[in-house]
C-alpha cells in the first residue's frame, strides 16, 4: 500500500504566507485563508511544505487505500493559486457556481485562480461551503 505523501506538519502557516513574494498573491492567499477558516471553523495547518489546509477527514477507497486529508485547502503555485475542493466540479451545484465565479480553470479536484480580482469572492465562499458539506456527508466519522 502506498504511503501518504501529504501530511500535516508543524510548519508555520503565517511564515508560508509571509514568504509569498508577490504582495497581491500574498493578499489573495490571505483572503482565501480567511474564507476557508470562516467556512470550516478550523485553524489553518500546513500539509506538506506548500498546502494550507483546514479541517481533517479520513478516507478509505474500495482498493483499501486510506489516509487523512484536509477538508479544503489551497497552495500558492508558480503561476496560479490552486484551491483544493473535494467533490470536483461535475455536480449541477458546482457547475452553476463555476459559471458565476469569474476567470478560472479546473482540474479533477483543483480550482486554479490567477488572482482574486478575477473572481467573485462570495461565489468562491459558496463553493467552499458546498465542498465542506459534501466532504462531511461522504466522510462523517472524522470530517471536521
Amino acid at each position: 500500500m502506498p504511503e501518504q505523501k501529504t501530511e500535516p506538519t508543524k510548519a508555520s502557516v503565517a511564515a508560508y504566507l509571509a514568504a509569498i513574494d508577490d504582495p497581491i498573491r500574498r493578499k489573495d492567499c490571505r483572503t482565501i485563508s480567511a474564507i476557508m477558516k470562516k467556512v470550516t471553523g478550523a485553524s489553518p495547518k500546513m500539509w506538506g511544505p506548500s498546502i494550507v489546509g483546514f479541517g481533517t477527514y479520513h478516507y478509505k477507497y474500495p482498493s483499501g487505500h486510506e489516509g487523512d486529508s484536509c477538508v479544503v485547502g489551497f497552495a500558492s503555485r508558480k503561476g496560479e493559486i490552486t484551491v483544493y475542493l473535494l467533490p470536483g466540479y461535475e455536480s449541477p451545484e458546482m457547475k452553476a457556481l463555476l459559471a458565476r465565479l469569474g476567470k478560472h480553470r479546473t482540474g479533477k479536484a483543483c480550482l486554479y485562480l490567477k488572482r482574486m480580482a478575477d473572481v467573485d469572492p462570495a461565489v468562491l465562499e459558496r463553493m467552499v461551503k458546498y465542498s465542506v458539506a459534501e466532504t462531511r456527508r461522504r466522510y462523517p466519522s472524522r470530517g471536521s
